[in-house]
């Protein structure tokens, strides 16, 4: 048999269902097996960035090993912008680039490159197959490696002669794999005698939570021991309800505003994320001295990794929570309980607070005009349905975001890692084909939204019912918020007006960005008129983009 039918028959065996992907002539063996292979869709995009940020948002949506097909080197140097973003979020998704014939590798071949080594940085593993024995052996490896914890992209180069070679070397049958590990009794016993004696814990969250299906576990937890719930500041999903009274924020960019933020916090404990990744360097650590820290991760390598540790747990991040629950109910006694149940009252308390004083801001900033960003989210809130799956790329609106939506578990939300954009409407892509009988709704700025906005001719080519919020607001406008911060760091004594910051002159003009990709849109200028442009996009059900027209910075 040739190897491109090995390499077909171990996408089948491995459970691909979709491969996402930008065509190129080294890929003409695999789109050219393509009708052999009515299990696999191929989801086509029109740049590499867009089909990575897919493959990488499917994998997360969906808890499945997935395919990105890319063209050569400079297909691939397209995508490693996304591949960057997939490494961070932990994607289990394998990414292949057509090489090309290794009978012209002396000769410096058009497109021809080491994409071995440009791929090495932003993968788990890289490699390039030489002969046609080799395809079902190593593509074994590289879905075991991509869905090892923390899980991640890996890298396989297939030059095109080798896809035509015969080999007797058939795809193998995936590896039968239990991977969850059960903690350590004396790791329970540890942090839940650590955690009897605080007075006031503080949880920071991570992705994992979510991925474990470990949410309400950790509720769990919260409520039995009377904390508050932090989120990372880049994350991907919501590890925990954010209508519930233990949920505080996101975690802010530097050291400093991290202790600040945990305030008086005698214990700290970690579930289920890299922490901590940070925009700014502040000097000192992120936990206070005096106060306890504790971490519970599914592998043992982020285990400890960035921070000293008064106790750490291996063990899958759900039984992981329910067990210390358990622990913890066994042996607390009635004054823990009392304390407990004390700050669960003044944290409900905070909430109520919380929630008045930011009514007040979205009434003060109601009739301002471009609207407001409170008042812009209010209304997204209002026009959408409950079972809406948000795809955000707000960036500097994300906090009113998570303000005026009520996120439950894993579902409910998608964000980017990494920090770089353009992940919001590629993302999409991926999420609305791994969730189909839900609405998604991807919120994205507008100069986030150029990064990728090849993704809204995917939506239309495949008739994803995905509805593309961009928010004008004419510039970038988190670029202008750093440079406040970089003055006052640096004090670099300059108050020169923005450089090159604003997206004007001309004008984006999105209604017909998108109608000649063959999505109909709308542009909305009055605030009153989103909730009814955002609840008409999504009854609609088919790809529709909405631009709302938002203030920039005040």
């Amino acid at each position: 048999m040739r190897g491109r039918r090995v390499l077909m028959d171990s996408f089948v065996s491995h459970g691909v269902r979709h491969i996402f992907g930008n065509p190129g002539t080294t890929e003409t063996p695999l789109l050219d097996s393509l009708p052999a292979f009515p299990q696999l869709e191929y989801i086509m995009a029109l740049h590499e960035g867009v089909a990575v940020s897919a493959a990488s948002f499917y994998a997360q949506a969906s808890g499945r090993v997935t395919v990105a097909n890319l063209h050569v080197a400079p297909g691939l140097g397209n995508g490693i912008g996304s591949l960057y973003g997939a490494l961070k979020a932990n994607s289990p998704v394998v990414v292949t680039a057509g090489q090309q014939d290794t009978r012209m590798r002396l000769n410096s071949p058009v497109l021809g490159h080491d994409l071995v080594a440009m791929a090495t940085p932003v993968t788990k593993w890289s490699v390039q197959i030489e002969r046609a024995d080799e395809i079902a052996p190593i593509m074994r490896r590289a879905f075991k490696v991509a869905t090892d914890g923390p899980q991640g992209p890996v890298f396989v180069a297939l030059p095109i002669d080798v896809m035509e070679q015969e080999t007797t070397v058939d795809a193998s049958a995936p590896d039968n794999l239990w991977r969850s590990t059960r903690p350590d009794p004396a790791g329970v016993e540890a942090l839940a005698a650590l955690l009897l004696k605080s007075k006031k814990p503080a949880i920071i969250a991570g992705d994992d939570v979510a991925i474990s299906g470990g949410e309400q576990a950790l509720v769990a937890l919260v409520e039995t021991i009377g904390a508050t719930v932090w989120f990372e500041g880049l994350r991907h999903h919501a590890p925990f309800p954010t209508s519930h009274p233990s949920y505080r924020q996101s975690l802010p960019a530097d050291a400093r505003q991290v202790r600040q933020a945990l305030g008086d916090s005698d214990l700290v404990l970690l579930i289920g994320g890299p922490f901590f990744e940070d925009i700014w360097f502040a000097p000192g650590v992120h936990i206070a001295g005096g106060v306890s820290l504790l971490q519970i991760e599914a592998s043992a390598e982020r285990l400890a990794l960035n921070n000293r540790l008064d106790a750490g747990m291996v063990g899958d991040i759900a039984v992981s929570l329910h067990l210390l629950t358990e622990a913890l109910r066994a042996k607390a006694g009635a004054d823990f309980e009392q304390a407990a149940q004390s700050r669960n009252a003044a944290l409900a308390d905070l909430q109520a607070k919380e929630k008045e004083a930011y009514r007040a801001r979205v009434e003060k900033s109601w009739n301002r005009q471009p609207s407001s960003m409170p008042r812009v989210t209010a209304e997204l809130r209002r026009g959408l349905p409950d079972n809406v799956v948000i795809v955000d790329e707000s960036i500097t609106a994300s906090l009113d975001l998570a303000r005026a939506f009520d996120y439950r578990g894993f579902g409910d939300y998608f964000g980017g890692r990494g920090g770089g954009i353009g992940q919001g409407l590629a993302g999409a892509i991926g999420v609305k084909v791994a969730i189909p009988d839900r609405p998604v709704v991807a919120v994205s700025g507008d100069g986030s939204a150029m990064y990728a906005i090849q993704a809204l001719w995917t939506a239309a080519h495949h008739r994803l019912a995905i509805v593309f919020v961009v928010l004008a607001n004419r510039e970038y406008r988190i670029l202008k918020h750093n440079v406040d911060v970089w003055r006052q760091n640096f004090e670099a004594g300059t108050q020169h007006p923005y450089q090159s910051m604003d997206i004007t002159g001309p004008v984006l003009d999105f209604v017909h960005l998108a109608a000649g990709m063959g999505v109909e849109a709308v542009r909305v200028e009055k605030a009153e008129d989103i909730a009814g442009a955002v609840a008409k996009a999504v009854a609609a059900g088919r790809p529709y983009l909405v631009e709302i027209a938002i203030e920039g910075k005040r």
